[in-house]
């Protein structure tokens, strides 16, 4: 209990004892001027975290910042330093505006979009005509001429329909010995299964090109008369990969190691049957060649139980080049064992650090906020580099060089001299993750083909990501495996602009006409930019037509 003194008593009391007192208060304002200061520390993070989970949850999921408008930098002593947008404008001398109201833009429609969503498809014409004899009662005898046909399009859409595919097998037997012979003919897709390419194309293309579940695949298929329980799909789906398309997976994974520049990234997934307690996390990495190399493109996922270095490490053991990755610390600890391994950073794992402080600055504040600031850097980075796409390799670099790198410049120099200055945690946090990435983060300038970003593996695992929601965890082992290898193939497919269903039934066609052989250089046909794939496998290439 806090002992109360009176004026009277404070006039008695020996100096000394006075001291003592008036220090000890002293120590007790500061011990809770300190726990003032912890627990307010800890209401912001709270709140921070409050206001990024119901970002995370109902927030937009653009990461384009709302304000467009350029940040200024001038250069002073040969350095690039930012400066106030106000500053850089001034101009006194600029006359008024005669009329402050903004006019309003009109979009022009551009013509012949219709024939251009159409051309490509297949046409069949239906007539319309009249008979001699309303032509006559119309205009007279004689009295009218052909003109050009008015010609109206509209789409017709054909539902899908199920046949049998019924093969009669010519049998011959000697007349003298009994011995038989049958007539050539193809093997079935799967000993003792009725399965055939075009059913395993839909399912495939159901479950892991449109996140269809199998059970509505299963319903779906019921509709139309075929009797195909959920286990059937499951099972042939993991045959079907472990005994043919894993083929053109492992060629694909060797074609892999010929870029010079790759991509990576992981996403966790739920398998139910491995070994190890319910809910434990495996993952599901990606592997792509770079964003740079449009023409040719490959998409490799691959199943693992942990996140651990051993498994990019087996993955990319004959990989020699650079390999753009967010900040994981699994890749550099690979770069720091590989010699001939670069590590690339991502700009935007970087920029969404600043973003998550913006988001809890509350919205009077934030064009002054040093993350608003930051934010604008980064933005003026990503608008130059924008520039350069259409830009060759050695051009690009040129101009990275001369254009982009003194602004990289300016932000890495005003992080180091702000970083001390910087209030909230989770602003700390960005200036210290940005300043340590900053050597993986400056790689994209010292070479044309490295992309700024890993936006392009984060858009190839988005398409396994929305078909886990849908059906959320994978059952086995092997089945996380052979999702992983058509995953692959069907990544790949879109990302060379192949319509998914075509090309796994061609696949599973072609592929085991040749299983018996030891040669695999008949997959170098198979693979996506081949050019004797058959044309009806290529999505249809159209251009846009300004008005």
């Amino acid at each position: 209990m806090a002992v109360r003194y009176t004026e009277e008593q404070l006039n008695t009391v020996d100096k000394s004892l006075l001291i003592q007192m008036f220090l000890n208060q002293q120590e007790q304002q500061e011990t809770l001027t300190a726990e003032v200061r912890s627990l307010n520390e800890k209401m912001q993070l709270m709140m921070e975290q409050m206001v990024l989970a119901n970002r995370n949850r109902f927030g937009r999921s653009s990461e384009k910042m709302e304000d467009a408008s350029q940040i200024s930098f001038m250069e002073v002593d040969g350095t690039i330093v930012f400066f106030n947008e106000a500053e850089a404008v001034c101009n006194l001398d600029a006359p008024e505006p005669e009329q402050l109201e903004v006019p309003t833009l009109h979009p022009v429609k551009k013509k012949g979009k219709k024939e251009q969503d159409m051309s490509g498809l297949p046409i069949e014409r239906v007539d319309h005509y009249m008979t001699e004899e309303e032509l006559t009662a119309e205009f007279g005898k004689n009295g009218w001429k052909q003109l050009p046909d008015a010609i109206s399009r509209r789409y017709r859409f054909v539902p899908a329909k199920v046949e049998v595919e019924e093969h009669h097998i010519g049998v011959y037997s000697d007349k003298k010995d009994g011995h038989m012979v049958k007539a050539k003919h193809p093997r079935g897709l799967l000993h003792g299964s009725t399965v055939s390419p075009t059913l395993a194309a839909a399912i495939i293309n159901g479950k892991y090109v449109n996140a269809i579940p199998l059970y509505r695949l299963e319903q779906e298929f019921r509709r139309y008369g075929l009797a195909i329980t959920r286990q059937n799909m499951a099972n042939w789906m993991i045959r079907l990969g472990e005994e043919y398309l894993s083929v053109l997976y492992d060629y694909l994974h060797r074609k892999l190691y010929d870029y010079h520049v790759i991509q990576a990234d992981e996403t966790p997934v739920l398998v139910n049957h491995d070994g190890r307690p319910a809910g434990s996390k495996s993952y599901m990495w990606v592997y792509r060649s770079g964003y740079m190399y449009p023409e040719k493109q490959i998409v490799l996922y691959e199943y693992q139980r942990t996140r651990n270095a051993s498994h990019p490490r087996e993955f990319l053991k004959d990989f020699s080049g650079i390999c753009v990755t967010d900040g994981y610390q699994v890749y550099h600890t690979l770069e720091k064992e590989k010699e001939d391994l670069t590590i690339a950073g991502c700009w935007v794992h970087g920029r969404r650090k600043f973003e998550e402080v913006l988001a809890t600055i509350p919205a009077e504040g934030k064009k002054e906020s040093v993350a608003y600031l930051v934010m604008k850097q980064i933005q003026a980075i990503y608008r130059e580099e924008g520039k350069l796409k259409e830009l060759s390799s050695k051009e690009r670099l040129v101009q990275r060089q001369v254009v982009v790198k003194p602004l990289v410049d300016a932000l890495f120099v005003y992080l180091k001299q702000h970083e001390s200055e910087v209030g909230t945690e989770k602003l700390r946090e960005a200036f210290i993750y940005v300043l340590n990435q900053e050597k993986y983060l400056r790689v994209f300038l010292t070479d044309g083909d490295v992309p700024m970003d890993n936006n392009a593996s984060e858009r190839a695992i988005r398409g396994f990501c929305i078909g886990r929601k849908n059906w959320q965890l994978i059952d086995t082992i092997r089945g996380a495996e052979n999702s992983a290898i058509i995953y692959s193939i069907a990544e790949t497919a879109k990302a060379n602009d192949l319509k998914p269903y075509e090309y796994f039934e061609y696949l599973l066609t072609e592929i085991p006409k040749h299983m018996e052989e030891t040669d695999l250089s008949f997959l170098e046909k198979l693979l996506p930019w081949a050019e004797d794939l058959p044309t009806n496998i290529r999505k249809i290439k159209t251009t846009n037509k300004r008005s």
